[in-house]
């Protein structure tokens, strides 16, 4: 996201060689009129001052995104031809609607709108996904839906894996690997004994394993943990996670709900490799949907309610973003970020910024 600098820098590029003659001409002016100008040839001196000063340290300053309202709404909704939305914290909170966005988004669509469903969530196949569209109201085909479980599977095929994989996470993982044939361990409980030196003694690793799949698992236990980095020790064996999202975007608790992240960063830990993650951010999503769909990314939005996740996934793919405040990012978070000197931080600045998706309809009235 470009800064004031920018703007500047555009503004007086070609305006620097002239200043100083321009100014040279004006010796018989009056003193009033030449007062005005030695203020803007002193403020064209400091903002000159200013850029090589920023240039010189590389330092970059960040915009605020702009708050969708009615002055700007007409020019938003022209800038794109296709949606890709996340869903938890954006349009659902569990099996909850957030505020009419199953309306916005129908909205959206009878204006021509093509609206794909992006989620880092991997408890569900599409297959399941597009039934709990169906209840919510919300218009959503199969095709439309693009989960990280689908995107893992996917990952494998073109790979040509023909090896079994051991899965730490749940049937959303399972049956989409069933899905292209691949064949995978059972998920489920993995309990920890009292004595955890036992499992020496009761871990055997299946020699068939080729890759290792981390998604969400509810059931996640030292055990797992022991036999994933085991397998791992392998370097010939993949590492794959779905998502290294920190929570779940769960309203009205006082309770940190841990995401795939947490059982991620466990399993890297002891395993001292890093994981190939498929969900956002990393492009593969968009690339998967692009490729069945022919997308143009200038004509692309991306809205979620992550920065680290979904806004950033927008701006590795070349897409507008939209933050909606309704789900994990915060506008104290926004804020912070754009005061950081930080550019990582800039990285997660989505282009505008809403409440909540189903403002929208507010806005069009």
């Amino acid at each position: 996201m470009g800064g004031p600098e920018d703007y500047w820098q555009l503004l007086f590029t070609d305006w620097k060689p002239t200043v100083p003659s321009w100014l040279e001409t004006l010796n018989g002016t009056d003193d009033g009129q030449h007062h005005k100008l030695d203020l803007w040839h002193r403020l064209y001196s400091s903002i000159c001052v200013w850029l090589n000063n920023n240039r010189m340290s590389g330092t970059t300053v960040a915009q605020m995104p702009q708050l969708l309202d009615k002055g700007n709404i007409k020019k938003f909704l022209d800038s794109f031809d296709t949606i890709l939305t996340d869903c938890d914290g954006v349009i659902w909170a569990g099996d909850e609607v957030i505020d009419r966005s199953n309306e916005a988004l129908n909205y959206l669509r009878s204006l021509g709108k093509k609206v794909f469903y992006v989620t880092n969530n991997s408890t569900k196949t599409r297959k399941e996904y597009a039934t709990k569209f169906g209840t919510l109201g919300f218009t959503a085909s199969q095709e439309e839906i693009v989960g990280a479980s689908y995107v893992m599977a996917q990952y494998l095929k073109q790979k040509q894996f023909n090896k079994k994989v051991y899965v730490i996470g749940t049937s959303g993982i399972t049956r989409e690997l069933d899905n292209v044939n691949i064949k995978h361990t059972e998920v489920g409980p993995d309990p920890c004994p009292e004595n955890v030196i036992s499992l020496r003694d009761s871990i055997h690793l299946d020699p068939e394993v080729g890759a290792v799949v981390v998604g969400f698992d509810g059931h996640f236990s030292f055990p797992k943990i022991m036999r994933a980095s085991s397998y791992l020790a392998n370097p010939d064996v993949l590492f794959i996670a779905t998502n290294t999202d920190e929570r779940f975007p769960v309203s009205n608790m006082n309770l940190v709900f841990p995401g795939t992240g947490a059982i991620v960063r466990s399993v890297e830990t002891a395993a001292e490799r890093k994981a190939v993650v498929v969900g956002k951010p990393s492009p593969l999503m968009y690339e998967v949907i692009s490729k069945e769909n022919n997308l143009d990314p200038k004509r692309t939005i991306m809205i979620g309610d992550r920065g680290n996740t979904d806004i950033l996934f927008g701006r590795n793919c070349g897409l507008t973003t939209l933050l909606v405040l309704s789900g994990v990012t915060a506008l104290e978070d926004v804020k912070s970020w754009v005061a950081s000197d930080d550019s990582e931080k800039h990285s997660l600045l989505s282009d505008y910024y809403l409440p909540t998706l189903g403002n929208i309809l507010d806005l069009v009235k």
